[in-house]
């Protein structure tokens, strides 16, 4: 029978393909880069089975024809990039984004994570929702990389992709042609030299920070309670300190002591009498605020049980810390925010400095010595010739800065002076003006402070207590980018309220 002759034929093929011996190495499952069929190569790259590849050198992406859209590439998924982002107009450019993270951290709602008062994708943004161009247009991109070169003169940066995990791909290197280029490569903590800061205290800028702090703290929770811990191990491992009395440090400090207060000693009781916040700082703790405010913050960080202390760290060492005076302050949890410094990176570019090391720009955040080539945010300052003094490394800042250089690259590339060197006879209007709007922290209890002055020296309203606790929350709820994350935010804290904070150790 036909039919009965076909199925053994089949059967028989069958067989013998499944006899193909299996292939267990993870390179070998790796689909081929046929992803980046439209970037340039000079190098032609032959699939070969089961071969881990060590390096790719692409050309990446060449520079933009005349028929084409101008290219913007931005550096960095910080407030700045992000920002400008949003506001630039993908009609009118193709946006190349290139950042070590696909997604941008609201910053002033990263203490709560760290407790559990929000969830971490709450604080979260991804690159692609910001600006939907990035994963829909056929000419704009995101890629997870870090710049290591910028050449100004050929319109061309050089990244290196980000890979991490012992079982992976080594990262593979490949240059971006550009029309604009806007650095917006943020900063990085500042340690001010001192020995063993990088290697045993905790930063507090990204998700993984929180996600370090939080596992580190339930750990030291969980092992204080362990039969046979001696009294004074068991006082190390459950003092917290932070290091830092701006914003940063005295919110993580509040709500830390809030924790504390309506969580830990509620479910971990046996340990409740141990744990205990210290806050240190070389001089007044929230030094940019109202004086009646600083006053304010201190006597409420102290009737919450958070120690003050004034010194200057000199060593930080596995489980201790030394001051200038040579007192030494063991710790289980070390939090380290004591200011911000310019990145590597930015030291090692060949452009104009500002004061402080960020890349020099003028009254327009164009580096001026080379062209088309922008810098926004915490790694750009004004140059000495314009005769402004340096913006603070704040959110705000680096925002309004997105906002008014988007809206000029939408200029310029309306007028036609998008691509590469076209733009040096147009005109390009008002110079970047800063309006400080104020300043706000919370200091844990449903307490806040608000103070809405323009300078330090300068008069205007300046609210403390349960009042400013609501305005704080209101300001930074419609602050938050999507209503997505706002949604996720509101029911945080709705469900902290009821239910108390989450204290699983994931």
């Amino acid at each position: 029978m036909a039919w009965l002759r076909n199925l053994s034929k089949f059967a028989t093929k069958r067989a013998s393909s499944s006899q193909r011996p299996k292939n267990t190495d993870p390179f070998c499952l790796l689909p081929s880069f046929t992803f980046l069929s439209h970037f340039s190569s000079t190098n032609t790259i032959e699939e070969k089975p089961c071969v881990k590849p060590v390096e790719y050198n692409y050309s990446g992406l060449e520079p933009t024809r005349p028929h084409e859209k101008p290219r913007v590439v931005v550096l960095g998924s910080g407030w700045a990039g992000c920002r400008l982002m949003k506001g630039l107009d993908p009609r009118v450019y193709d946006i190349v984004c290139v950042s070590p993270r696909n997604h941008m951290v609201f910053t002033p709602l990263l203490a709560s994570t760290c407790v559990g008062t929000l969830e971490f994708r709450s604080v979260a943004e991804p690159i692609g929702r910001i600006q939907p161009a990035i994963s829909r247009e056929p000419g704009s991109y995101f890629f997870l990389a870090n710049c290591t070169q910028i050449d100004a003169h050929n319109h061309m940066v050089h990244c290196e992709t980000v890979t991490e995990g012992v079982e992976t791909i080594a990262p593979w290197k490949f240059t971006i042609s550009y029309d604009k280029l806007v650095i917006a490569l943020g900063s990085q903590p500042s340690t001010f030299g001192i020995q063993g800061v990088k290697e045993h205290a905790i930063f507090l800028r990204e998700v993984h920070h929180a996600q370090e702090i939080r596992r580190k703290l339930l750990l030291n929770l969980m092992l204080s309670d362990v039969p046979g811990i001696s009294e004074e191990e068991k006082q190390r491992l459950l003092h917290c300190v932070v290091v830092g009395g701006g914003p940063t440090g005295v919110e993580f400090s509040g709500e830390l002591s809030d924790f504390i207060t309506r969580d830990v000693r509620q479910r971990y009781v046996h340990v409740k009498d141990y744990i205990r916040v210290t806050l240190i700082e070389a001089n007044e703790i929230l030094s940019s605020f109202d004086d009646r405010l600083r006053r304010y913050a201190t006597k409420q960080l102290t009737k919450s049980g958070v120690r003050l202390v004034r010194g200057i760290v000199k060593d930080v060492k596995p489980q201790k810390i030394v001051l200038n005076d040579g007192s030494e302050v063991p710790y289980g949890l070390l939090v380290w925010s004591t200011g911000v410094g310019p990145l590597p990176i930015i030291q090692s570019l060949d452009l104009p400095k500002a004061p402080g090391g960020r890349i020099g720009v003028d009254e327009w955040l164009r580096v001026s010595s080379v062209q088309d080539v922008f810098s926004i945010g915490d790694c750009s300052g004004f140059v000495e010739s314009t005769g402004r003094q340096t913006l603070p490394a704040l959110a705000q800042v680096a925002e309004r800065q997105g906002k008014y250089l988007a809206a000029l690259l939408n200029k310029i590339g309306k007028a036609g002076a998008g691509h590469a060197n076209s733009a040096k006879e147009i005109e390009f209007g008002d110079p970047f003006v800063y309006r400080h709007l104020g300043s706000m922290a919370s200091i844990g209890r449903y307490k806040a402070l608000v103070d809405l002055r323009q300078s330090k020296e300068a008069k205007g309203l300046a609210l403390a207590g349960f009042l400013s606790f609501f305005i704080w929350r209101s300001a930074y709820i419609t602050r938050v980018i999507s209503w997505r994350n706002r949604f996720y935010v509101f029911v945080n804290w709705i469900t902290t309220v009821v239910f108390g904070r989450d204290i699983s150790r994931l």
